[in-house]
């Protein structure tokens, strides 16, 4: 399924244009091309296909929906007569259409045709029959004959039209980065995502081997919130893919079992990565203690070695790590206020309550600066820590899900491990887990300070706590996930255990004025 150029289109400044030509030089490469399609179409798409007769419309549309349904034997006829076809596939509803015997589009009104491919993927032939009812955001494939090795063959010219554009794009790269990898034909599923915006594939060959495609187009920016900056830039957040491949290869030049990266298409955020399996480090009654151990004395590895702040991408590219700073701490347990103290507990809060809140946490912020910065991983905890049987030591803890990582204090990443915000952790665990971290840190470096680690302990555990309190409320209120909810208890419990620390004596204070069913129990402390 060769590529060519663009027929008849004159060159522009992008070379990304949303516009790609593919030679189907046989049933084959039709099947192929119509796979790859069906892989990328969601709810809600729409395809269109136009040519001359027998320029292979049907033929295409058919492969497509056969692909959909996982049957390449699925009967599929042409919708000329009948004008609509409906199929039920793994993705979404199909709806096949044929505008051919259409006079203007409001016949289509007739033939419900709105709620027929509200929630489906349509494709339709003849589109031009019927243009005014077509999304403006869609995937457009022509169809012409062409000479072809002194026989005849076909030329798809697809073009995104709309916000399709970008995805056309993509898929394009897509599917040069699986060629120049050895992984074209592949099949490929969606993987369970969690709250990101980034998507997840498995792929897996006929032999039976899989790898994981990473999907993460470069973050858009948000609205300026504060000084001109976006929310993702203020709590420095990963913009691009180029973040997880420095950290990616970082990582694993010390000897951690990050995945492998096969393949890159570094502009469009693409990553084929290693599959490092789905063996977590959680079971029914919560963490597995040997696993969180070892995830604990893997952190001890990273915050005991010196590592560099500027790590390289690819060539003449490079990554600064960015500091986990005040800024980005203070934006983050605004979120508290903002969404959960709003919506969970239906409290408003004045002017000068907000402003003495981020008082109270820029004083025990400053406490942090004392310990010398670190790899922050900033989302250490289960579901981003996979179970590796196989290998030794600190590289049976598999890692995935790092490019949001920072320079912070090393407290920050054993609070995600060992305050888990999405499983149980029992307090003697935790308690265990922060014996054997002070225990080997001391063994390694004799001039460690417990007390003072116990200490950033409590501030990040505070923080993380109204943080993903905020999260959390934030995800149910606003992107309709109301799963995270069931987790707001257990945080709850966190963050009391952890303002009951005396140097967090005024932040305490703050809750129990503000929020003061979180600081009706005191817990138990946080040791010192």
């Amino acid at each position: 399924m060769p590529e060519r150029g663009l027929m008849g289109l004159p060159p522009g400044p992008d070379p990304r244009l949303p516009v790609w030509e593919v030679l189907l030089d046989d049933e084959r490469a039709t099947r192929d091309m119509a796979r790859f399609i069906a892989d990328e179409l969601k709810p809600g798409d729409v395809v269109t296909l136009s040519g001359g007769l027998g320029a292979g419309k049907t033929t295409l549309a058919r492969a497509v929906v056969r692909a959909l349904a996982g049957d390449p034997a699925l009967e599929v006829p042409s919708p000329t007569f009948t004008l609509m076809q409906t199929y039920e596939t793994r993705k979404a509803p199909v709806v096949h259409a044929d505008f051919y015997r259409l006079s203007s589009s409001d016949e289509l009104v007739e033939l419900g045709w709105d709620e027929a491919t509200e929630s489906a993927i349509a494709l339709v032939e003849w589109p031009d029959r019927a243009a005014a009812a077509l999304s403006p955001s869609r995937l457009d494939i022509t169809l012409e004959i062409v000479a072809h090795d002194g026989g005849d063959a076909r030329v798809a010219i697809l073009v995104g039209v709309g916000a399709f554009g970008e995805r056309l794009v993509r898929a394009r790269a897509l599917k040069g980065l699986l060629a120049r990898a050895g992984w074209s034909g592949a099949r490929r599923a969606p993987m369970t995502g969690d709250a990101s915006t980034r998507a997840y594939e498995r792929l897996t060959r006929d032999t039976g081997e899989t790898a994981v495609l990473m999907i993460a187009p470069r973050r858009p920016d948000g609205p300026p919130i504060r000084q001109g900056k976006p929310y993702s830039a203020i709590a420095r957040l990963a913009e691009s893919v180029h973040a997880f491949v420095a950290i990616d290869r970082g990582l694993r030049s010390l000897g951690l079992s990050a995945p492998r990266i096969l393949g890159e298409a570094l502009d469009e955020g693409l990553l084929l990565l290693e599959d490092l399996g789905d063996e977590p480090v959680v079971d029914a009654g919560g963490a597995i203690p040997e696993r969180y151990a070892e995830a604990a004395r893997l952190l001890v590895e990273i915050h005991t070695t010196t590592l560099p702040h500027v790590l390289p991408v690819a060539d003449e590219i490079e990554h600064v790590v960015p500091p986990y700073d005040e800024a980005a701490l203070a934006i983050e347990v605004e979120l508290f206020v903002d969404w959960y103290l709003r919506f969970r507990v239906g409290h408003e809060l004045t002017a000068a309550a907000r402003a003495e809140f981020l008082a109270a946490w820029r004083e025990v912020f400053a406490l942090l600066d004392e310990a010398p910065a670190t790899w922050c991983l900033r989302d250490y905890h289960s579901p981003n820590l996979i179970w590796l049987p196989g290998r030794q030591g600190i590289a049976r803890v598999g890692l995935i899900d790092f490019q949001d990582a920072v320079l912070g204090n090393p407290a920050y990443d054993l609070v995600s491990l060992a305050q888990d915000a999405r499983v149980d952790v029992a307090p003697e665990l935790e308690l265990k887990l922060l014996s054997l971290y002070a225990r080997e840190r001391r063994a390694r470096e004799p001039g460690f300070d417990v007390a003072a680690f116990a200490r950033d302990y409590a501030i990040l555990g505070a923080q993380r706590a109204t943080k993903c309190l905020g999260i959390f409320t934030r995800l149910d209120r606003r992107d309709r996930k109301p799963g995270y909810l069931a987790h707001l208890p257990r945080l709850e419990a966190v963050l009391v255990r952890n303002l009951a620390h005396p140097d967090l004596a005024r932040l305490r204070a703050w809750y129990e004025a503000h929020a003061p069913r979180l600081a009706a129990e005191p817990g138990s402390a946080t040791p010192s």
